[in-house]
């Protein structure tokens, strides 16, 4: 980073992952009852999610699940998704994948996601699910 610095100068302006997490453009997965969720999928980095995919994917952030659905279970389903979707890759830094969203009224619609694994604040490796058309 100090060689960037002395090439480049100082940076501009920076947003952090935490800044994202904290202004809720990402959705913490670490966070409560869905890091355990995060850790029984197998995932061993942490995991955010953009509020977009989040919504999208597992549960609209101000409404309501379709009865018999809970966060949990569709969480669950997107990290059981990219896991078979990480094995089945040639191990990219970006994971492509879909999955099905029971929609209520015996109706489901398939959202595309992606994943993106790179440093997080402090250069560690975390994972990012977004929408496609994310950045």
């Amino acid at each position: 980073m100090n060689q960037l610095t002395e090439i480049f100068g100082e940076p501009i302006s920076v947003y952090t992952r935490a800044q994202a997490i904290e202004d809720g453009v990402l959705v913490d997965l670490m966070q409560g009852e869905t890091a355990q969720l995060v850790r029984e999928a197998g995932f061993k980095f942490p995991i955010a999610m953009t509020t977009a995919a989040f919504s999208e994917a597992v549960a609209p952030i101000d409404g309501e699940l379709p009865e018999g659905q809970d966060l949990k279970g569709r969480l669950w389903d997107v990290l059981t998704v990219l896991k078979f979707a990480i094995r089945g890759s040639r191990r990219g830094q970006e994971i492509r994948f879909k999955v099905s969203v029971y929609q209520g009224n015996g109706k489901s619609k398939t959202v595309k996601l992606k994943s993106l694994c790179g440093p997080g604040d402090n250069m560690e490796p975390v994972i990012t699910i977004m929408l496609p058309e994310e950045d």
